[in-house]
């Protein structure tokens, strides 16, 4: 049985994983969904029945977002080349590599 799986062909190559900016921002964004939708349920019905709809609305919409960026991390993740950083940070550092060729 042959896989034509991408780290089959291309060793040097990995996704960024748990470093890409959008895992981040996905899970923090949908903590505090969380916790406002926490807060509209169990606030109580004082004299801020008016902030628990806002809690409520607010958590709705954090919640949402932070699933879009997770799947959006999830299903277009970030591929680092290796190979081709080293080319680059070689290039960058010049013929003698002491810094940037002038």
């Amino acid at each position: 049985m042959t896989t034509t799986d991408d780290t089959t062909q291309h060793p040097e190559r990995h996704a960024a994983g748990l470093f890409d900016i959008r895992n981040i921002i996905g899970a923090l964004l949908a903590i505090y969904g969380v916790v406002l939708l926490l807060t509209a349920a169990f606030g109580g019905n004082g004299p801020s029945a008016k902030n628990s709809s806002a809690n409520l609305w607010m958590g709705i919409a954090l919640l949402v977002f932070g699933v879009l960026f997770l799947l959006w991390a999830r299903l277009r993740p970030i591929v680092v080349d290796e190979v081709a950083l080293q080319h680059e940070l070689a290039d960058d550092q010049g013929p003698a590599g002491h810094g940037p060729a002038e």
